[in-house]
């Protein structure tokens, strides 16, 4: 597998990506700058929205439109053309914190968690959200809420809390959106990099992105590494399976925080990637609300 660049997007940190099977777009964000990207694989173009703040993460509503991880909490969003409607604000008296990385359950639940601007240790929570109960905070005293997904026969929530070097698996009950059991499932060294976004496919293999680690990892679902995707930019955040088959993997990355030689030896930092695997992914879940 060969990862090639797609666009050479200079994003300071691109994440959060998701498939919109709808338009045959892939929806991804650039958090410090603000930008919500639409890219349209067929003609190569993308367009961004400025959402006014940074953002962390967007996903798809069952009624359209798109819910969004905003520094200030949650947001809906019903067209580029439309104005950025705050539906939840959370943690709004501490203006050190940002949201981050997230995504919907099956049921339809957005969760998404926060950080400190400064990445401060055990100051950022995990959210569970719908229009009904509100931002619920689900797992506290997280450094860098991250990557999340679910297995195909929903018994288990993936979680990376980037501070912790690690991706926890939790028993997982929809029916009340509640998780349990808490455990490691894969250590990432400190020397390999640090586990960010991710992605499961449809044979329940875990797909993470290695900041600092020039890769994406493939995992099997007892934790045993599967494969290493080479990179060739340092700082890979997350990754989503797209496409016309959903074979596709896309790969977003940053930018933020080299110097002027780590941008010589890496000059497509902040870019988009894919990488044709040959293994299926998953339609991602959308916002009930």
């Amino acid at each position: 597998m060969s990862a090639e660049l797609v666009l050479d997007a200079r994003s300071e940190l691109g994440e959060g990506p998701c498939w919109d099977p709808i338009h045959d777009r892939l929806i991804w964000v650039d958090i410090t700058r603000a930008l919500v990207h639409f890219y349209e694989p067929s003609s190569g173009r993308d367009t961004a929205l400025d959402v006014g703040q940074p953002v962390g993460c967007a996903a798809r509503r069952a009624s359209g439109g798109l819910i969004l991880g905003l520094r200030d909490g949650f947001a809906l969003l019903d067209s580029p053309a439309s104005k950025v409607e705050l539906v939840a604000s959370v943690e709004h008296a501490n203006d050190l914190n940002r949201m981050n990385d997230g995504k919907c359950d099956p049921q339809g639940r957005f969760w998404a968690g926060t950080m400190a601007f400064d990445s401060t240790s055990g100051a950022g929570a995990l959210y569970r959200f719908d229009l009904e109960h509100g931002a619920v905070p689900i797992v506290t005293s997280t450094t860098v809420s991250n990557g999340i997904d679910w297995s195909p026969d929903e018994r288990t929530m993936y979680y990376v809390d980037s501070g912790a070097h690690s991706v926890d698996a939790f028993d997982w009950d929809g029916e009340h959106g509640t998780i349990g059991n808490r455990r490691p499932l894969i250590e990432i060294q400190e020397s390999e990099g640090v586990p960010d976004g991710m992605t499961v496919d449809a044979d329940g293999y875990l797909w993470v992105a290695i900041w600092d680690g020039w890769a994406v990892r493939r995992y099997a679902p007892d934790g045993t590494l599967d494969r290493v995707v080479e990179i060739p930019v340092a700082r890979v955040t997350s990754c989503v399976f797209g496409g016309p088959d959903l074979s596709d993997l896309y790969v977003t990355s940053a930018s933020i925080g080299l110097d002027e030689r780590d941008i010589k030896r890496q000059p497509h930092a902040g870019g988009l990637f894919r990488v044709r695997t040959g293994i299926r992914g998953r339609h991602g879940n959308v916002f009930a609300g």
